[in-house]
């Protein structure tokens, strides 16, 4: 598999600490991450042997919940502020929690455009019925990080628009003929559970949406146009999705969206930069922050980054989670500084470009490379910023 890192080799400095700043007392923090980490084999043998009716769901909860608190201390060990629970109880980023609402099932089928390099593709998602929320969806797993954690706890949350992006189309045609009801439904239904959550204390919501950088795509366009889209329309009917899910947040919770170009056995789905999309989607969507995957020539350059709002923090994906090499310091400090020309310095933070599992399958990277990689940004972050 070819790898197109950025190897810049500088003739100047690295970029030099500015003495005013440090790291910061809310989220997202100068060294962050996006939330997945590699699941333990204990963990992965329970899931296998509770699958096949051998383990019944106390005995596996019993299970995730002792390697929830080892993963918790693994990132508070390494320093990190914000911690999740490494995704530990679902088996897909997504599919999982979508699937939590009433009238979400999943398909046989797979989208067009494929993981490059491997056999196995993920489902895709099958709208049933009318979409409703009747039950908490994943308060509990929420919960259990808040009791397990002193530091800021992360929930990380699929975007609503992955049902209609990677979704069986003829099915959710069937159940919704009027696709603004969909969307009605589907945001609702979001309301509520990000509600309970942050009735549960969260305070830092992460939503990952990879149609952002999916959308400039020429493959991912053309697929999209073959399903009867538009894909120039799409991005601001998909912020627009996201702000209606988010609207009824309070002061005082942090919301971010992060962005990547596929995250599957350390191969990846799409590529291209963020211009297509840029304007639309960086001044439309009412998030704090935006997690930008830039680790690969893929991502495109920074100039982008002109049309984020005044104010608004970007969180630069710079270290890979797909492979085990690890960056070095210099080149990630001068490509914060190419950064620091369209965003400013104090408004932008580290870490890698995306998780470590987004799956249950996991990447081609150890646990002791994982580590590594999260020191490397909280290393990075005390160097550049004076604070992590």
């Amino acid at each position: 598999m070819t790898r197109h890192y950025w190897t810049l080799k500088y003739r100047a400095h690295p970029l030099r600490m500015r003495s005013t700043m440090s790291g910061t007392a809310t989220p997202p923090f100068r060294a962050d991450h996006v939330g997945s980490l590699l699941r333990p084999q204990e963990l992965k043998d329970a899931r296998v042997r509770a699958a096949r009716g051998e383990i019944d769901r106390a005995v596996l909860r019993a299970v995730e919940d002792k390697c929830i608190r080892e993963v918790v201390a693994l990132q508070e060990s390494v320093g990190l502020q914000s911690i999740t629970d490494g995704e530990f109880r679902r088996d897909w980023w997504h599919i999982d929690f979508i699937r939590g609402f009433d009238g979400v099932d999943t398909s046989t089928g797979t989208f067009g455009v494929r993981f490059q390099g491997v056999v196995e593709q993920p489902p895709l998602m099958r709208v049933t019925r009318k979409i409703r929320r009747t039950r908490p969806n994943m308060v509990d797993h929420f919960a259990f990080l808040k009791s397990v954690t002193k530091r800021t706890p992360k929930f990380c949350l699929p975007s609503p628009v992955m049902l209609h992006a990677r979704g069986d189309r003829a099915a959710l045609k069937a159940a919704y003929p009027d696709v603004d009801e969909f969307w009605s439904d589907l945001t609702r239904a979001y309301r509520e559970e990000i509600r309970a959550l942050v009735d549960a204390g969260c305070r830092y919501l992460q939503i990952d949406d990879t149609t952002v950088a999916g959308n400039c795509d020429p493959r991912v366009r053309d697929q999209v146009q073959a399903l009867g889209d538009d894909p120039d329309k799409l991005p601001a009917i998909y912020a627009d999705a996201v702000n209606a899910a988010i609207r009824e947040l309070p002061s005082g919770v942090t919301v971010a969206i992060h962005t990547c170009r596929g995250n599957f056995k350390s191969t990846w789905m799409t590529s291209g930069g963020y211009d297509l999309v840029a304007e639309t989607v960086f001044t439309r969507l009412g998030v704090h922050a935006f997690f930008l995957e830039y680790d690969t020539v893929r991502a495109g350059g920074f100039e982008p980054l002109r049309f984020i709002p005044k104010g608004k923090k970007v969180v630069l994906g710079l270290i890979s989670s797909k492979f085990p090499e690890l960056e070095d310091k210099d080149d990630l400090k001068r490509r914060i500084e190419a950064a620091a020309k369209y965003v400013p310095l104090e408004n932008l933070c580290l870490s890698p470009q995306c998780g470590f599992s987004s799956t249950h399958h996991g990447n081609l990277v150890t646990v002791e490379n994982q580590r590594r990689k999260l020191e490397l940004a909280l290393e990075v972050a005390r160097e550049v910023w004076g604070g992590a």
